[in-house]
């Protein structure tokens, strides 16, 4: 009687569970109207928690007036989701609650310097989502980005400005991110470095915060000729245009940087890439520092679970690309060239890998 008792409350989880996961979006989609909205913003101007009507009336939006009990019910999973705080305001005899923000949401803050607000309305839009349905097309047929949009994602966000800058907004946001962490954690990796390139450096926000750091160093954003068009000027940086596929393309340098690339791409792709890199640094002294993710499928650290999401994510978006392991970063690395490797961890949800020629 027991056993079939617990039994049943097995299944009884089981069926939770996928009705959870069924419904998962429902977290992200109400994510995206928090950052839409702006809602981290105002409580942070004001300096304070807020009542749903204070936040209603900061609301940069034309009559008729917004919809507090559709805020409310929006917020009330937010903060189960722990991306807020409520509580009551003891002052008022009606109990009427105060949402405050928490470390989460102070992460979706606009203005702030480290902000994922941009990546969370990249990773949300319905366009780019598409793809997402069509997992089991690429189980049986092909690309999924390819099935959703006609053309591979690169092709498409050439053609599609305003995606471009989505993306460009995107990567940007989380290159300052990740280079804070480097910058943090990775000491006396740039001390020798007189020329460092930033293969597939987007538009440069990440070598000129490197390069902010370590003034000594001349840096060169890498990047298609459409990427590097709309690079603003930093001082100590100058952009290149040019396909790292191409042999000889990627200018000389002492070391290369590749962040976020290669998972982009796939092993044979990675190979290519890693080769052009070597063949442009100093065989004895050159580098390239990567920082991608490493996949740990049983691991229980704090960006674990990313990582494999992330991996669904190339799926998705890319033709070949995926997240790898550290047996697979080492092999293709091989492939190319680097017979030696050095694993640096930062507090970001990637890591540094240092591979050497010799």
């Amino acid at each position: 009687m027991e056993a079939a008792a617990e039994l049943d409350e097995a299944s009884l989880r089981g069926q939770a569970d996928v009705w959870k996961y069924m419904l998962g979006f429902a977290d992200s989609m109400a994510l995206r109207s928090a950052v839409e909205l702006r809602i981290p913003d105002i409580i942070h101007s004001h300096g304070r928690a807020l009542t749903l009507s204070e936040i209603a009336s900061s609301f940069d939006s034309a009559p008729p007036s917004p919809d507090i009990s559709c805020l409310a019910r929006i917020m009330r999973l937010l903060v189960r989701r722990n991306i807020f705080t409520a509580h009551h305001d003891g002052q008022n005899s009606e109990k009427t609650v105060l949402y405050g923000l928490t470390h989460s949401s102070r992460w979706l803050l606009h203005d702030s310097e480290l902000t994922l607000a941009p990546m969370v309305l990249m990773e949300t839009n319905p366009t780019l989502m598409a793809p997402w349905h069509c997992f089991s097309q690429c189980v049986k047929q092909r690309g999924p980005c390819t099935r959703a949009h006609g053309l591979d994602i690169w092709q498409f966000f050439y053609e599609n400005l305003k995606f471009n800058r989505l993306f460009n907004d995107g990567m940007a946001c989380t290159a300052k991110i990740t280079i804070k962490a480097i910058l943090a954690g990775y000491k006396g990796g740039f001390e020798d470095v007189a020329t460092l390139v930033d293969v597939g450096g987007g538009t440069g926000s990440a070598v000129a915060e490197i390069v902010k750091a370590y003034p000594s160093i001349k840096g060169i954003n890498f990047d298609l000729p459409h990427v590097v068009a709309t690079a603003p000027v930093y001082h100590g940086v100058s952009h290149v245009g040019g396909d790292m596929f191409d042999e000889g393309s990627i200018p000389n340098a002492d070391a290369i940087f590749i962040k976020w690339v290669m998972h982009d791409w796939s092993d044979s792709d990675c190979v290519k890439i890693l080769k052009n890199c070597r063949n442009v640094i100093p065989e004895r002294t050159g580098k390239v520092i990567i920082v991608d993710v490493i996949l740990e499928p049983n691991g229980v650290g704090m960006f674990d679970d990313t990582g494999l999401v992330f991996d669904l994510l190339m799926i998705a978006r890319t033709s070949g690309g995926k997240e790898r392991t550290e047996s697979e970063w080492k092999k293709k690395l091989e492939q190319a060239g680097f017979p030696r490797l050095k694993i640096i961890k930062v507090p970001a949800l990637m890591l540094i890998i240092e591979a050497y020629p010799v």
